[in-house]
């Protein structure tokens, strides 16, 4: 089946400036993709390289199975795009405008477009100008949803939306995905895409450091543990144990505490040679995680975990 993206060894530079530094995943037809990094990680410079806004320097990219280059018409015919810094014409009404982008696409119904504005709360009646940020952001998300295409590229979508919204446009993207459209998304905001990603790839620097599916990213995060035992547990019971250098044995060695980092089944195995009296075990943190992979980015990226299964 023809991949919605294959990227292989992306790069760009402009002149002694990196953006891209041989970047390659797939992302699978009906999926949904968070592409996550901090501002300047590369995610734009992505997506502009997938539509053939600007040209790689070296590598490649097939979107829908099509060159961008030598197919960007069709390509972009297929795609519906949000971008980040989106800008509309400010003297036309939201209903004026919207429908003449929809008859650019070949005539999208006009019921189509009015269900997605009612959805977001989009008053079509308003000239673009008078409208906040928020709302130009739901302009925009109806341009790139409403003709249904086979992929949607969207570059930082919850700009300046209200949660409420915010939830609403989680609900329309995991519909299309219901439907077999594609979705890459692009973000800053590790919960939004958790919500609703099968994957996610993290990019720092232009080069990417993590590509996983969500739930074996959140087995390898960090937890709050504190455990409780019948009787003292030897001192260096948990000394080697993966991930246990957050924990720490309180002084009658009947307590564990601290954060363990890493798959819960190797604690689980651990303390079951002894008596357990108490358990808790909070949720992974799994912003703490996404943060350690943005910092310190002097270093050297961290080798990725990749698992594309």
């Amino acid at each position: 089946m023809t991949k919605a993206i294959e990227l292989s060894e992306l790069t760009k530079t402009y002149g002694t400036r990196r953006g891209l530094s041989g970047l390659s995943f797939q992302v699978e037809p009906g999926e949904i993709f968070g592409f996550l990094g901090p501002n300047g990680a590369g995610k734009t410079t992505t997506i502009r390289l997938l539509l053939d806004l600007i040209r790689p320097t070296s590598g490649s990219a097939r979107v829908l199975g099509r060159d961008p280059l030598a197919d960007g018409v069709e390509v972009r015919g297929r795609v519906g795009y949000l971008a980040g810094d989106f800008v509309c014409d400010g003297r036309q009404t939201v209903r004026g405008y919207l429908r003449f982008l929809a008859a650019l696409r070949g005539g999208v119904p006009n019921e189509r477009v009015d269900e997605l504005a009612e959805r977001l709360g989009l008053d079509q009646t308003l000239k673009i100008k008078k409208l906040s940020k928020g709302n130009k952001q739901k302009v925009g998300l109806v341009q790139a949803l409403m003709h249904k295409p086979e992929l949607l590229i969207l570059d930082e979508p919850t700009s300046g939306l209200d949660p409420l919204v915010q939830q609403t446009f989680l609900d329309l993207i995991t519909e299309a995905a219901a439907d077999g459209q594609s979705v890459f998304m692009s973000s800053h905001i590790m919960s939004e895409v958790e919500a609703v990603a099968d994957r996610v790839a993290i990019i720092r620097d232009g080069s990417l450091v993590a590509l996983d599916k969500v739930t074996n990213l959140r087995s390898d995060a960090v937890r709050d543990i504190e455990v409780t035992f019948e009787s003292p547990v030897p001192s260096d019971a948990f000394a080697n144990m993966p991930g246990a250098d957050g924990l720490r044995l309180d002084s009658e060695g009947t307590s564990l505490t601290g954060q363990f980092s890493g798959r819960p089944d190797v604690l689980v195995k651990a303390i079951a040679h002894h008596t357990v009296t108490g358990l808790h075990v909070s949720k992974p943190a799994l912003d703490d995680l996404f943060h350690s992979y943005y910092e310190g980015a002097e270093e050297a990226p961290r080798p990725a975990p990749v698992h594309d299964a």
